[in-house]
């Protein structure tokens, strides 16, 4: 690997392990659609921050966090991740037509800019790393609780709500990093497409999280290097990637589940 795309390779490598630790909570909620919806309202924050010379983390991460407000005053709901995708998605074409340079940064964060990533993202994403894991080590087993167990935290008088907000916000800050990083398409991807591998092949929690992370990083890998090789753009090699291993290794989760059926019936 040639010396300029050391640092964009390593700045999105830690994104491609720490998106889909987050988009396990996030199909553990059903909330994946919200992904979507917050990485438009971050490429839209994104483009009005450019605009108003802003870094593009900054603008990023503010819109990634007004969508999370949204979605707080949405209940959670799928009508409210559907505005979500539209007002972003509507405000990132509007502003891209009325700025200088509006359009090329349009296209930069819906197709991915990721070679053109240096030192300022490498530290940026490397921070969120640093600031993430620990919190999703502490988040996990409270969330999960609160997915399975709700009646004990309403039986507690847990302020549950404090969690469910801080995950929120944890998760908007990870896919504004992602955006701003790799991409719209390819942070979806990789928060959406690995966890969904994991939950069909997975038996546990913790195999899911190393399945998760593992396909994140490894598809990453053979993109990044795909892409330079066929001198393609490197988020639609990676979203196909993905799509193609989808189909063989959701199978084995079939044909696992099947055998567990099976067996069940059996004893």
């Amino acid at each position: 690997m040639d010396g300029p795309f050391v640092v964009p390779f390593v700045a999105g490598l830690l994104l491609a392990m720490l998106l889909p630790l987050v988009g396990n909570l996030l199909r553990l909620r059903d909330e994946w659609l919200a992904t979507l919806g917050l990485a438009h309202t971050a490429a839209a924050g994104a483009l009005i921050g450019t605009a108003l010379h802003l870094p593009t983390f900054v603008g990023s991460l503010a819109g990634a966090w007004a969508g999370t407000g949204a979605k707080q005053l949405g209940h959670g709901r799928n009508s409210a991740y559907g505005l979500m995708i539209l007002g972003g998605w509507a405000t990132t074409l509007l502003v891209a037509a009325n700025t200088a340079r509006g359009e090329a940064l349009a296209h930069a964060l819906v197709d991915g800019q990721l070679y053109f990533a240096g030192w300022r993202e490498l530290a940026i994403d490397t921070a969120v790393v640093l600031a993430v894991l620990p919190a999703l080590r502490w988040l996990t087993p409270r969330l999960v609780a609160a997915r399975f167990c709700p009646e004990r935290e309403r039986a507690n008088g847990s302020a549950s709500w404090r969690w469910h907000l801080g995950f929120d916000l944890l998760a908007a800050t990870v896919i504004a990093a992602g955006t701003a990083t790799v991409g719209l398409m390819a942070s979806f991807a990789l928060i959406l497409v690995p966890p969904w591998i994991a939950f069909r092949i997975a038996a546990d929690w913790r195999h899911a999280q190393r399945w998760a992370a593992g396909l994140g990083v490894a598809s990453y890998i053979a993109a990044f290097w795909l892409a330079l090789a066929l001198d393609q753009p490197f988020a639609p090699v990676l979203v196909a990637l993905l799509l193609v291993a989808f189909v063989p290794l959701s199978k084995i989760g079939v044909v696992r589940g099947s055998a567990a059926t099976s067996a069940g019936h059996a004893g």
